[in-house]
């Protein structure tokens, strides 16, 4: 019982070729319909030898509808290349995971007693697991063998008609050369053959080797035997000798012909190989969703050699076209054509030319899809006829390697956005704790001394007084600055800090600041020197005095009481560079590198139990730098730090003299 239940849960997969025959579409029916009863995988598979390449148009043509008959059939169409049709069907098979093959009834009847093995028979012989199935077919007495083309150029035979000529007077003097020497009939024979192989490597029709063979015998005949100059022959080994020569001459060049297709065909998988590999390859490098279109495009062009159109799909709409012009000299008609390609966008389906739908449209479009999600809409250029099946086979493998590729970058994106959106939460949390936490204590300080001055005033001497008012005036302040440096911190991430520059004296600059600096410095010592009392900046005067604010603030908070703060400024390397010391314990070299970054409140603790929130410096960096300037922290020996930052020189002509010139080092 159980292992019924494992063979049952083994899945069908059922495969039929395709094929031009006439009977290949009942074939097919039948095996969609076996397909769908026993709920299975079904593929239609296309074994293509060398001697598809010379079929007729009307062969092509049947294949090619048998082939979308399968299409809608709900089949996965699938091409592989090689002589031995029943070998390359069987590895399909065993590769695949097929369970069942499905034949016509010409393909299992031997129609002679010694004829060749039937496609039945050698497919039992290589994969006798299987189970193949015989569709009965009225037709199946006459046996369908698909016919070569025969169209030829007058120009492509006079040319081949040509070369077999000289190649066989060329035989003929060689071989008269060796007559003359004394060389047996079996060289002679030989160089013959060699004209023979020539030929049809030289040609592009077995025909021409056909008769070069026959001519070969007749010449060699006319020559070479006795009596010599006459088609007669005296000695009764002869004529086997004719036919052993012409057999072999015939073999040779049928061989030779082969081989060359098969070289042919070769060198086309090999191409089509290498750019499918390609494509891999430059889809994996390319960043973003533009250089991966570009590169389909581009593959795809190489592929056929057609002229490529691309729309990337954005919003439920086509963008504008991508295109690769193959010939100049054809105009793709955008409006006409839009209106397929929406047609393949909304119905997840191929349409235009060579199809039911929109057939008399220029080009043939293709969903670049993974599944139900559609990415984009290609189109190829169908001036030089339908596609064949392993060309479309190849397409169809860059167009889902092309979806995996959008949809990979779709998904990096998405990824990324929800990264940044989980940062700029987790910021938002930081800075709601942190405010939560910073705002209390002054807001309680506040409210408690004010309560204190509302019920109990009358019982507090003047000097508690004042002491009062100036604590709920430094933490008002406190507040002040924090609030300013949240509004700037909200106008730098959202670009809303628009600077108003004007030209402007650093002298006046720190002095606007200090007058907001010096209430909250009264026990820290701190002295301002200026190198250039003319030295004229280019700034937003108000942005560049809350940098001064926020720089001092943090020394103020971070030195012990009664040390020195020093404020100066001059020009230096064509900037004028501000700087800000203290005395206190100094910052490490750690702490350097992240006291810039937003949030970031160092490891020291402030006396009166207040947290920086980590904005000001911040705010200072983003400020200087958007005035095109730079700023840095070292050390100020022997204990301390120096924070510095540069703005750029404003020059101006004061009597005909120009101030602030450009300074040196």
């Amino acid at each position: 019982m159980n292992k019924l239940n494992n063979i049952n849960s083994k899945q069908d997969h059922i495969l039929a070729c395709l094929s031009s025959a006439p009977s290949n579409a009942k074939i097919i029916r039948t095996a969609a319909r076996m397909a769908k009863a026993f709920d299975s995988q079904f593929t239609a598979l296309f074994v293509e030898t060398p001697d598809f390449a010379v079929a007729t148009d009307e062969n092509k043509k049947r294949l090619e509808e048998n082939r979308k008959l399968a299409e809608q059939l709900g089949a996965t169409i699938e091409t592989v290349y090689g002589d031995d049709i029943p070998y390359q069907i069987a590895e399909f098979a065993r590769i695949s995971g097929i369970t069942r093959i499905v034949l016509g009834q010409s393909s299992a009847i031997q129609k002679h007693l010694f004829g060749k093995p039937t496609l039945t028979q050698l497919l039992l012989s290589y994969v006798p697991e299987l189970d193949i199935h015989i569709i009965p077919d009225k037709a199946a007495d006459t046996t369908y063998h698909p016919k070569k083309a025969r169209k030829y150029h007058h120009e492509q035979i006079i040319k081949n008609t040509v070369k077999s000529v000289l190649i066989l007077f060329a035989a003929t003097l060689l071989s008269l050369l060796f007559h003359e020497i004394g060389f047996t009939d079996a060289n002679m024979i030989m160089v013959y053959i060699l004209g023979v192989l020539l030929t049809s490597i030289a040609t592009s029709h077995q025909i021409y080797s056909l008769i070069s063979s026959i001519v070969s015998v007749f010449i060699f005949n006319y020559l070479f035997t006795a009596p010599r100059f006459s088609l007669a022959a005296y000695d009764t080994g002869y004529p086997v000798t004719f036919v052993v020569m012409f057999l072999t001459a015939y073999i040779t060049g049928t061989l030779a012909i082969r081989y060359k297709e098969q070289a042919r065909q070769s060198e086309k998988i090999a191409k089509r190989t290498k750019v499918l590999f390609d494509t891999d390859q430059l889809l994996s490098k390319a960043e973003n969703k533009l250089a991966i279109l570009q590169t389909a495009g581009q593959q795809i062009n190489k592929l056929l050699g057609r002229s490529i159109v691309i729309f990337d799909h954005e919003g439920g709409r086509l963008s504008e076209p991508i295109l690769f012009i193959s010939d100049e000299q054809r105009f793709y008609d955008e409006e006409t054509e839009l209106a397929v390609a929406e047609w393949v966008l909304q119905n997840n389906h191929n349409a235009g030319a060579t199809t039911k739908n929109f057939p008399d449209a220029q080009y043939l479009y293709f969903a670049v899809r993974v599944n139900e999600r559609i990415y984009g809409v290609v189109g190829i250029d169908a001036m030089a006829g339908a596609l064949d099946a392993s060309e479309k086979s190849i397409l169809l493998s860059i167009l889902g390697e092309t979806a995996l590729a959008l949809e990979n970058e779709k998904n990096i994106r998405e990824k990324e956005a929800a990264a940044i959106l989980a940062e700029s939460e987790q910021l938002r949390a930081n800075l709601l704790r942190a405010i939560s936490h910073d705002l209390r204590t002054p807001l309680t300080t506040i409210s408690g001394n004010a309560g204190n001055l509302l019920h109990n005033s009358h019982s507090f001497d003047d000097e508690t007084k004042q002491q009062i008012y100036a604590d709920i005036y430094d933490d008002s302040m406190w507040l002040t600055n924090l609030v300013e440096n949240l509004l700037y911190s909200t106008r730098i991430e959202e670009g809303r800090m628009m600077l108003k520059t004007s030209p402007e004296l650093v002298s006046e600059i720190i002095e606007e600041a200090m007058q907001h600096i010096r209430p909250n410095a009264k026990k820290h010592s701190i002295t301002v020197n200026y190198g250039d009392d003319l030295l004229m900046v280019r700034v937003d005067a108000k942005l560049i005095v809350q940098v001064i604010i926020n720089l001092v603030d943090n020394a103020l908070k971070y030195t012990p009481l009664d040390t020195l703060i020093s404020i100066s400024a001059e020009c230096k390397n064509g900037m004028a560079e501000i700087k800000i010391a203290d005395t206190g314990k100094g910052i490490s070299d750690v702490e350097k590198g992240k006291i810039f970054d937003k949030f970031y409140s160092g490891e020291h603790k402030i006396a009166d139990n207040r947290r920086s929130l980590g904005l000001g410096l911040y705010l200072c960096k983003a400020i200087v730098e958007a005035h095109g300037g730079s700023i840095h922290v070292t050390d100020n020996l022997p204990h301390g730090s120096v924070f510095r930052f540069t703005l750029p020189l404003e020059e101006v002509i004061i009597h005909e003299e120009i101030s602030n010139p450009r300074c040196g080092g």
